[in-house]
């Protein structure tokens, strides 16, 4: 059953216009950097959610706790020096973006300011606490981040594995390019993506939090 509670709705919905808005903000400022226009020729290079959220990924994002946005447009062969590495670059700024975010949030448990208790022993209430908002702004973005550098197309692992194979897997991974989408809906379907997952979240959610 789904917990649509008011404070866990409330924290999904914090999550959603921060970590996937500054997640492709960060794609597209990134390719403009490295001299690509084409984001802010598309009104990508901004922080307004309204740019960046996509319907269905943001109300599964509301739902489910789990989401995608709008992927921002890249033109690899206007990007200035390497293609290939200014594409990796690209591509790993928005995963980066969202491990620096939970970095952050994680800050104030750290330094002993806030605790986890604070929310799984507190009683039923409409506004979540600051503990409970930060803890789903970090499991949020730790899962996103993990799971774009998933390295199947059209995710950001891909164009990042593809930068650090040998030529040989490349030749490998661009014939299954084509078939990225279908394989992440089986992968999905299945349950992989939880195996995959939840092991280096785990570790990383008691590196960050304790």
């Amino acid at each position: 059953m789904l917990n649509l509670d008011p404070a866990t709705l409330i924290s999904r919905l914090f999550v959603l216009f921060t970590a996937l808005t500054v997640h492709e903000f960060a794609h597209a400022w990134t390719a403009n950097y490295f001299g690509d226009d084409t984001p802010r020729l598309n009104g990508r290079l901004t922080l307004n959610p309204l740019a960046h959220l996509d319907p269905i990924g943001s109300l599964l994002l509301i739902v489910a706790g789990f989401g995608w946005a709008k992927p921002v447009p890249v033109n690899p062969y206007a990007l200035r020096r390497k293609s290939d590495a200014a594409l990796m670059w690209v591509s790993l700024a928005g995963p980066l973006s969202n491990l620096l975010m939970a970095i952050v949030a994680a800050i104030p448990f750290r330094l002993g300011l806030l605790s986890l208790s604070d929310f799984y022993f507190s009683a039923p209430h409409i506004l979540p606490s600051l503990s409970e908002l930060l803890w789903t702004f970090i499991v949020v973005n730790l899962a996103l981040m993990l799971f774009n550098l998933i390295p199947l197309a059209p995710l950001d692992g891909e164009k990042v594995a593809m930068y650090f194979l040998p030529d040989q897997w490349k030749e490998t991974f661009e014939r299954i390019r084509p078939y990225g989408p279908m394989l992440l809906m089986v992968l999905m379907v299945l349950g992989v993506f939880g195996w995959i997952i939840n092991p280096p979240l785990s570790f990383l959610l008691r590196l960050l939090v304790g």
